[in-house]
């Protein structure tokens, strides 16, 4: 469990873009970036098997440190593997024996390390339809400037973009990482339907646990997790991820 833990950190580590140590849940409920109960939800939802998206316009607006903290909610048995070219994701297209999920660490046309665009992207977005995981960021604020990236530039169908289940929407404003980066706005898809709105700051949305992709015994689950994790002193990405397996979070 040990080795399978720290190959898991490691790359979580590997998006890291800016130094430091990659932040985890625990240091971004304690800025403000995520409540508990989006937390919560967010473990029942990722560990379930759930493929999501952080998105924000301004760049150092925390996309990556969200995307590697709800990375660490990936069940035990999927591997995280970069998509970090054309040819690693229709490996994935041959290799469904074994489940993992595909880290796009950008959704974007620059020669960056597992950045995708274009027909990459759209052979990437077929990825859940072959047993796979997904998880990315994109420059979007909102849920239609995600959907236009995606889909109007990049030809993905809007089948398959539904099949992000999860969409994150960072908001920055002021100064200091608790005043400026706070999770928005979450949308949901259970992959067949179109995305609605779940999680807001108004605190007027919330998911729907009878027809939903986390049904409320997973959700009640994963508060009791969460709540152990606070309290037990863990604060790294490794010491949550252990700390999540010791206890069987999925």
């Amino acid at each position: 469990m040990e080795q399978d833990i720290r190959n898991h950190c490691a790359e979580i580590d590997r998006c890291n873009q800016r130094g430091g140590r990659m932040l985890s849940v625990v240091d971004l409920i304690d800025a403000g970036t995520i409540t508990r109960e989006l937390a919560a939800y967010s473990l029942a939802a990722i560990g379930g098997g759930a493929s999501f998206m952080v998105g924000a316009l301004p760049g150092g607006a925390g996309k990556t440190t969200v995307m590697g903290t709800l990375l660490n909610f990936i069940p035990p048995d999927v591997r995280l593997v970069p998509a970090d070219s054309l040819e690693t994701v229709e490996d994935g297209h041959a290799a469904q024996a074994e489940r993992r999920c595909y880290v796009c660490h950008e959704i974007g046309s620059g020669p960056y390390y597992a950045y995708l665009w274009g027909r990459a992207l759209r052979r990437y977005f077929e990825l859940p339809g072959a047993g796979h995981t997904i998880a990315t960021n994109l420059h979007a604020d909102t849920y239609e400037q995600a959907r236009t990236q995606v889909c109007d530039e990049n030809g993905v169908p809007p089948t398959d973009f539904r099949r992000m289940n999860l969409l994150y929407f960072l908001h920055v404003d002021g100064r200091g990482w608790s005043d400026r980066r706070r999770i928005a706005t979450v949308w949901e898809s259970d992959g067949h339907q179109e995305h609605r709105q779940v999680f807001g700051l108004d605190d007027t949305h919330a998911p729907d646990t009878k027809h939903g992709i986390v049904t409320a015994g997973r959700l009640a689950k994963a508060r009791s997790t969460l709540a152990a994790l606070m309290e037990s002193g863990a604060r790294s990405i490794q010491e949550v991820r252990t700390l999540l397996m010791t206890n069987q979070a999925w």
